[in-house]
């Protein structure tokens, strides 16, 4: 069957469903295939559950006319999502980065939706499953689609642009994120940059921290970009007033008073300021979309839990956005501060360096106790009254449940399969 045919079929159903459990009527199922699972043998229950069709891509589950056989079901994702998404026309964002991906994205959303219909990556759907659902969820009524695209590898950037074609696109930074699969920093600038490339390439526009130098060192000679920051060659002039704990910014003689923590949230929220400036959003729709944003998924949420104040920012963590953390926190005014910091995940060989490195420079900051669980911060090696070392979450927990922690400020950091949320439990 050719994409042009299933995009009609693709027409008649409600939505793209890939999980049995989701399956709503006149869905259009896709049985994708994993390292545990195939969902080939999940088609005859998405047909019963209402579904309309099923992809499939083994030809022993096609039983009737319901069933659509394909030679690759991912593939075949990819490639419809890529023909709705000229089917459309539509004005596509694109934008990646080591850290603040996820929150930028929802800004933007906040400040378009002011004036445009909008619709954005989901959560951080950003993968090849991701991004391709992300497209297939906009339809003729869509005016503009923000789409998060995530990679730890080469080449995976240049792939979903492929598919999604972005118009404009922003870079929110590079960072010590994913060593593991991009090999170095300089592995992760020239992956994320694909982005810039692929928008070069087809002179699309720029958005760009004009205050971040390794990002305008790879616009070199490129001249279609839109600029913002608090430099004075910025189009777009923004100022960060306070950071302790919520960021407050002065933008066209407006404070805008965010309900996000820390200064590293500075340039997230600029980003969204600057794209809305662009799309002709104004000022007091601008400001009210900031400043009704409430960050959620264990992102630099401020608890107030008994006599304590918990910063969670347990969502994900690598040795750059740590340190940002770190620095943030320990600059904040508060009570007896407590770091409770996990394990940074998927830092390949450079995992035993960067956590030694890491923990001797956090025994410096003005901390009262620092409490590090994991492997990787297990192994490290320096002496520190201050710093207490548990090699898993259960030999923290029993020490948490020892302590009458009261009147404390609390950071709670960590990368995501170390689940520190569970934290909050303790206390």
């Amino acid at each position: 069957m050719t994409i042009e045919k299933l995009h009609q079929i693709f027409l008649t159903c409600s939505s793209v469903c890939t999980d049995t459990r989701t399956i709503k009527t006149d869905d259009l199922f896709f049985a994708l295939k994993g390292d545990t699972f195939n969902a080939n043998t999940f088609a005859k229950e998405a047909i019963k559950k209402g579904a309309k069709y099923a992809i499939i891509d083994e030809e022993e589950y096609a039983i009737n006319s319901n069933y659509i056989l394909v030679n690759n079901v991912l593939n075949t994702l990819q490639q419809l999502a890529k023909y709705h998404r000229t089917y459309l026309n539509i004005k596509i964002i694109a934008l990646t980065g080591s850290n603040g991906k996820t929150t930028t994205k929802e800004l933007i959303n906040c400040v378009l939706q002011k004036k445009y219909k909008t619709v954005a990556t989901k959560g951080n759907l950003n993968n090849n499953i991701g991004v391709p659902l992300t497209l297939l969820s906009m339809d003729s009524t869509t005016e503009i689609g923000i789409v998060e695209m995530g990679a730890n590898h080469l080449k995976e950037i240049e792939f979903l642009c492929n598919i999604t074609n972005p118009d404009y696109g922003y870079i929110t930074n590079f960072g010590k994120a994913h060593l593991e699969g991009f090999g170095s920093l300089e592995g992760v600038i020239e992956g994320k940059s694909e982005l810039y490339l692929h928008l070069k390439q087809n002179n699309k526009l720029i958005f760009i921290n004009a205050d971040d130098d390794l990002q305008l060192k790879q616009l070199k000679d490129y001249n279609n970009y839109y600029s913002f920051g608090t430099s004075k060659k910025a189009q777009v002039k923004i100022e960060c007033i306070d950071a302790n704990p919520y960021v407050q910014i002065k933008y066209n003689n407006k404070v805008i008073k965010s309900k996000l923590i820390g200064k590293y949230n500075f340039s997230n929220i600029s980003a969204a300021i600057a794209i809305g400036n662009y799309f002709k959003i104004s000022t007091i729709d601008i400001k009210s979309a900031i400043e009704t944003y409430s960050p959620e998924n264990n992102r630099s949420q401020i608890i107030e839990k008994d006599s304590n104040t918990i910063i969670l920012d347990a969502y994900n963590a690598n040795p750059t956005s740590m340190k940002a953390a770190l620095d943030n926190f320990d600059s904040m005014e508060g009570k007896h501060k407590i770091a409770i910091l996990g394990d940074m995940f998927e830092l390949g060989q450079d995992a035993e360096k960067e956590h030694q490195t890491f923990v001797e420079y956090v025994a410096q900051l003005h901390l009262d106790e620092i409490y590090l669980v994991g492997e990787n911060f297990y192994k490290t090696n320096i002496k520190s009254n201050k710093i207490k070392y548990y090699r898993t979450f259960e030999n923290l927990k029993a020490a948490l449940k020892e302590t009458n922690i009261k009147n404390h400020t609390m950071l709670i950091k960590g990368s995501r399969g170390m689940a520190l949320e569970r934290v909050l439990e303790l206390f």
